[in-house]
C-alpha cells in the first residue's frame, strides 16, 4: 500500500537520515571535546551586562555579590543620568533637519539666480567662495548644534534650532524665488 499525497507534503526528503539530531541536546563541548566549566562567562573589562540574567553572568570588574560595593551603593555614572530622546523630539531633530536641508537647497537655488546680476559687484572667486558658504551654513548650523549642546537640555538645544531657522533664511530665494524675474 503507497502512502497518501498528504503524507508526503508533511516530511522532506532524507527525514529519515540517522545523522540528524532529533532527541535532546548533550551537554555541549568545546573544541578539545572537554565539557565547559560550571563558572559563569565573565564580559570584559568595561561592559556591563544588563536585562534578565545579568546578574549571573559576572564581569571582570563586576563587585561579587554580597560584597560591601555592590552597584546600588555606587555612584550614578554619567550613562545613568542620560535619558533617551522621546519620538517627539526625534520627530523634532527629524522635522528641523529637512528644514536645513530645504534651506541650503533654497541658498543655491537663490544664489545661482543671482549669479549674473552679483558680476558688477565682486568678482567670481569671491562670489563661488560666498556662495558655497551660504550653502554650506545651514547644514553646518545644524550638526555644529547637535555636537554642541548633546549634553544640554531638550530646550536648549531647540531654541538654538529655532534661531538658525529665523537666522539662516535663504533671501536670495525668497526675493527672486525659483523663477525670478
Amino acid at each position: 500500500m503507497t502512502t497518501g499525497r498528504d503524507d508526503d507534503a508533511l516530511s522532506w526528503d532524507g527525514d529519515d537520515d540517522p545523522t540528524l539530531d532529533h532527541g535532546a541536546a548533550a551537554e555541549p563541548e568545546d573544541e578539545r571535546g572537554t565539557p565547559p566549566s560550571s563558572t559563569p562567562p565573565e564580559l570584559p573589562k568595561g561592559f556591563t551586562a544588563v536585562g534578565r540574567g545579568s546578574e549571573t553572568l559576572g564581569g571582570a570588574d563586576a563587585p561579587v555579590a554580597g560584597s560591601v560595593a555592590e552597584s546600588s551603593s555606587a555612584a550614578p555614572t554619567a550613562t545613568a543620568d542620560r535619558r533617551p530622546m522621546g519620538n517627539g523630539a526625534l520627530i523634532a531633530f527629524g522635522v528641523l533637519g529637512g528644514v536645513y536641508a530645504l534651506y541650503a537647497i533654497g541658498w543655491l537655488i537663490g544664489g545661482l539666480r543671482l549669479q549674473g546680476r552679483a558680476q558688477y559687484l565682486v568678482t567670481d572667486v569671491m562670489y563661488q567662495g560666498s556662495l558655497w558658504l551660504a550653502v554650506l551654513a545651514p547644514l553646518l548650523w545644524f550638526a555644529t548644534t547637535l555636537l554642541l549642546t548633546r549634553a544640554s537640555r531638550a530646550w536648549l538645544r531647540f531654541t538654538w534650532l529655532a534661531a538658525g531657522v529665523v537666522l539662516l533664511l535663504p533671501w536670495p530665494f525668497v526675493m527672486i524665488g525659483a523663477i525670478g524675474q
